[in-house]
């Protein structure tokens, strides 16, 4: 499973994915309906166009589901935990970086 990412290229064809990921393009059209995490934009066609950030979203999904044998279900479950720990790690962030504004001021105040 390797997709070289370009970096002037802005979409991917499901057949492009479909060859990196060694797998048939029914498997992305499935994995696309059953995970919220992935967002392809559809041309006049119809055809799913999908971007760098879908793209790593599906290596994880590919990794959780097939390296590391993951039930559908189970990769959701890890996904949505991830998630919630990303917004949680940038609250967190987010106070930290409030103190130390905080802290600053009663520094220059002294």
């Amino acid at each position: 499973m390797h997709i070289e990412l370009q970096p002037d290229k802005r979409y991917y064809s499901i057949g492009e994915i479909a060859k990196a990921f060694d797998v048939n393009a029914s498997l992305i059209r499935f994995w696309d309906s059953e995970f919220d995490i992935l967002k392809p934009k559809k041309n006049a066609k119809g055809n799913r166009m999908f971007t760098p950030e879908d793209i790593k979203n599906l290596q994880l999904i590919y990794h959780l589901v097939k390296e590391r044998g993951f039930t559908l279900e189970g990769a959701k479950t890890h996904l949505k935990e991830g998630q919630k720990k990303t917004l949680d790690k940038f609250e967190i962030i987010r106070k930290l970086e409030t103190i130390r504004t905080q802290l600053t001021n009663i520094k220059n105040q002294l």
